[in-house]
């Protein structure tokens, strides 16, 4: 913390605004406790460590509900765990994107027709870097905007100097213990982009296009083998079968002829090859198929490449320059004029990989490339969760986590790009190959250069957790603040991103997993379940809700729907309705601090409270332990409707209106209740703050004009219980609730007064006859009373005169035609449903809605029954 966090800030105005009003305190507010220093992290504190990373967003990105999501999540955590005595490092920064920022560059490049081969490496790696310094990172912004209490002095950034050191310091040493080497095998390859991409930055999607079936060799050894990739037969050097399969039996070894081409292919058996699947067998094309190259590897058959990076077709013939689409065409049209098409299917669906970036069609390709073997690094990866070093949560999710690192095949982590951290290998002009460590000096002479690619992003992201600390150094920061107390981060990355870092940090701190748990969550989706997507119109900028709402009540929003690995759907509606919550607290707080409520002194003892303060105090415990157990559980769905029912329904809806009586009578039990209120004020504000963070501020500064909320201390269980109080308030709501229930059946008016005699003696309730008869609008029964309806609850009775209030014939009347619709209703259901013909041709849904109806007229019945029962005679 900062000096200037030590000084006391001026004493707060004991009167708060009317209304609440997002937008004047968030940004104001935010600014302060940056610049008081709150959220900066002291390596040299005696305090204990809680450490969590930012999932470093893309320099290139803006804050999209995903990242508001999440960021919530770890925020709540960071805040809590900051009020409860820890040094709390959140360590923010991003990554630099490789393959997105230089596609983003070299559009800005095309607009000014050039590309960034006009430029040179040099110069365009300068211009990306002018651009990042320009127009990067704008996310920084929004996340301060949301609240995130990160320690911005921190800030990091995957090729800053520091970070850049420890890329080349860990690659130097998987080098030299042999864990990289340099191979030729298949990649994921975009032709557009021109480099290889990772598992990460293809998806798929159904694409419609044709299966074609093709007769290799003629007679007896014809064989016919299918395919969506005809331009690939070009590149063939055999045909596989199952060694079981009897029907190709008498094939296996021999030659047979490739059409259109001058070469004979091998037919090969492999345990690999499906005989129920299609004929049975496939054809071989080791250089442009993962899985054919394994064949290949495995029978020694060559690797045939027949298109260039930019998917043109290489090989001799009438199919050379050109395009791979337009070769397929081409080849199947020569093809059937051989009378060599057996069978073609189109459209025919199937799952096409595509890059992230341009949505260009991947093609596997053949390439020598840089390769880290995983196998020892993914072992202890595993080891370290079976063993119980690091925990995953929820538990369930263990299983996803072995089915990945368990069968993990090597990484290729070279990129043909000029943005990122360029691979540290020099090649001499004999064939030498040398990697450079920091502080090495590079070989130099005449035909040395150094090797022209790049790393993947995910490998200097897999360093986050200790490169951002100083790692390689022994720095005081990676001594204090690692491993990471928790990642917070969604399931979609727990094999691309935490998996990498399991694996470096294990490696790099000697043995030391990087985080003691991985929590993971789901995706955020809207309101309907379904993904949320641009190209769905469904896709929401959080920017435009906090606007509209507010910070707090988006993130509060976020909160209450977030279920341990499990999506979380949002809509405006709700958004709207937890900025209403955030009212109801403005409100609430106001209504107390105008009446007295304080934090001074200690709290009465139990035998000066009322029944309904010990009841709050009671309560008050009982939710912090609740919310307590559920922070370790990372329940933060349930945590959050802890909190919103506790403070909205007991708090506000109860107390303070049971409260309302005791203050208009004064005297010392208006002073104990003053004083009360202002504690579990106090401490409910404290337990909402590290989700909503900003309206907490202001009311809790202004109520106790202490600091800051952000450093006051975390509320603990005290151990009050008082369970005969919470019996007693428990019959006291019942009561409430029930003539509440009785008055608005009757259509009585919520302020209209009612004569009433409350029988109470004998019960815990007759202390509470002033406030019941407040809250229920009951006046004294006067001599004319005359008891038309008497109300039996909770041991007590409350008879209410209802001849001057309500028209009793007429409402008997109108009572009888509801119960009569509700019968009728009922008894053409239950027909329907004891119909068995009808329900041997209804669709589930409509016998679903008629047994909805059935339900629901019973319902009916019951209640317009119960109020008939409860009226006056007329």
């Amino acid at each position: 913390m900062t000096e200037n966090a030590q000084q006391q800030p001026p004493a707060p105005d004991t009167e708060l605004p009317t209304q609440y009003a997002p937008a004047d305190v968030e940004g104001p507010l935010y600014e302060r406790w940056v610049e008081r220093g709150y959220f900066e992290a002291d390596a040299k504190s005696e305090k204990p460590p809680y450490t969590v990373v930012i999932p470093p967003p893309n320099v290139t990105g803006s804050l999209h509900l995903g990242h508001a999501f999440e960021h919530t999540l770890i925020d709540a955590l960071t805040r809590r765990k900051r009020m409860q005595g820890h040094e709390t490092l959140w360590q923010p920064g991003m990554d630099h994107a490789g393959i997105a920022t230089q596609n983003v560059v070299e559009r800005e490049l095309a607009k000014e027709g050039k590309s960034r081969h006009d430029l040179g490496r040099e110069a365009f790696v300068e211009r990306v870097w002018k651009w990042k310094g320009e127009s990067g990172g704008q996310i920084s912004g929004q996340m301060r905007r949301l609240g995130d209490g990160v320690d911005w002095s921190r800030e990091r950034f995957t090729m800053d100097e520091g970070l850049s050191q420890a890329v080349q310091t860990i690659f130097k040493r998987l080098y030299d213990d042999e864990l990289i080497y340099r191979a030729e095998r298949i990649i994921n390859w975009c032709p557009r982009c021109l480099t290889a991409i990772s598992d990460i930055e293809v998806e798929y999607q159904d694409d419609d296009g044709e299966l074609v079936s093709m007769k290799y060799g003629d007679g007896d050894d014809a064989i016919v083998v299918a395919t969506t990739r005809a331009e690939t037969m070009l590149g063939d050097t055999a045909v596989a079968v199952h060694p079981e399969d009897e029907r190709y039996k008498h094939l296996v070894g021999k030659l047979i002829k490739l059409p259109l081409t001058d070469r004979s292919i091998p037919v090969v058996a492999d345990a690999h090859v499906d005989p129920e699947f299609g004929t049975g067998a496939v054809k071989v094309t080791p250089a442009h198929d993962p899985n054919d190259f394994e064949i290949g590897q495995r029978h020694d058959l060559p690797s045939i490449t027949v298109m260039d990076e930019h998917a043109v077709i290489t090989v001799h013939g009438p199919f050379q320059g050109m395009d791979r689409l337009e070769a397929r065409s081409a080849i199947v049209a020569a093809l059937r004029a051989e009378g060599r098409i057996v069978a073609e299917k189109r459209p025919y669906a199937h799952s096409v990989g595509h890059c992230s970036r341009c949505k260009t069609t991947i093609e596997p390709r053949l390439s020598m490339q840089w390769w880290v073997k995983v196998g020892p690094l993914a072992e202890a990866a595993g080891d370290a969760v079976r063993e119980g070093k690091v925990k995953i949560h929820p538990q369930e999710m263990e299983k996803r986590y072995f089915d990945w690192v368990d069968n993990l095949h090597d990484w290729c982590i070279s990129r043909q790009l000029w943005w990122g951290h360029r691979i540290p290998v020099w090649y001499g002009p004999e064939g030498e190959v040398v990697c450079v460590g920091p502080g090495e000096q590079p070989p130099a002479g005449e035909g040395w250069h150094q090797d022209t690619d790049v790393l993947d992003t995910w490998f200097s992201s897999g360093l986050w957790p200790f490169s951002t600390l100083g790692w390689p150094e022994r720095t005081e920061s990676l001594a204090k603040f690692y491993p990471n107390s928790v990642l917070v981060t969604g399931y979609d990355i727990l094999f691309f991103w935490v998996a990498r870092m399991m694996m470096f940090g294990l490696y790099a701190m000697d043995g030391t997993p990087p985080f003691h748990t991985i929590a993971l969550h789901g995706m955020v989706r809207d309101q309907f379940g379904k993904k949320m997507s641009k190209s769905f119109g469904n896709a929401v900028n959080p920017l435009d809700w906090m606007d509209k709402y507010g910070s707090d009540a988006l993130r509060f929003t976020l909160a209450r729907g977030a279920n341990p690995g499990v999506d979380v759907p949002i809509g405006e509606d709700w958004v709207q309705g937890s900025r209403n919550f955030a009212n109801k607290i403005w409100n609430a707080t106001r209504f107390a601090l105008m009446n007295g409520a304080t934090v001074e002194g200690p709290l009465p003892e139990a035998s000066e409270l009322s029944a309904t303060d010990r009841w709050i105090l009671s309560r008050l415990n009982s939710v912090v332990a609740e919310v307590d157990a559920l922070y370790e559980d990372f329940q933060f769905a349930k945590l959050s409707d802890a909190l919103f029912h506790f403070a909205w329904d007991e708090v506000f809806d109860w107390y303070v209106e049971l409260s309302k009586t005791v203050f208009q009578a004064g005297g010392a039990p208006a002073e104990v209740s003053k004083r009360v209120l202002g504690e579990v004020l106090d401490v409910t504000l404290k337990l909402l703050h590290p989700v909503v963070p900003f309206v907490t501020e202001t009311l809790w500064t202004t109520l106790t004009g202490g600091e800051s909320i952000v450093i006051a201390e975390w509320p603990t269980d005290s151990g009050f219980r008082d369970a005969a109080a919470e019996q007693e308030i428990s019959a006291l709501q019942s009561v409430i609730t029930e003539v509440r229930r009785f008055r608005a059946d009757q259509g009585l008016q919520p302020g209209q007064r009612v004569p009433a005699r409350l029988t109470l003696d004998g019960t815990a309730l007759a202390p509470h006859e002033a406030a019941i008869r407040q809250l229920l609008r009951l006046q004294p029964e006067g001599d004319s009373f005359t008891a038309t309806a008497t109300l039996p609850i909770a041991g007590a009775e409350v008879a209410l005169d209802l001849s001057g209030t309500i028209d009793v014939a007429a409402e008997r009347k109108r009572l009888a035609k509801d119960l009569a619709a509700a019968e009728k209703e009922k008894a053409q259901a239950t027909a329907k449903l004891g119909n068995e013909a009808f329900l041997a041709k209804a669709p589930d849904n409509v016998v679903d809605k008629i047994r909805t109806r059935l339900a629901k007229a019973e319902d009916d019945i019951t209640r317009i029954q119960s109020q008939l029962e409860k009226l006056p005679q007329a």
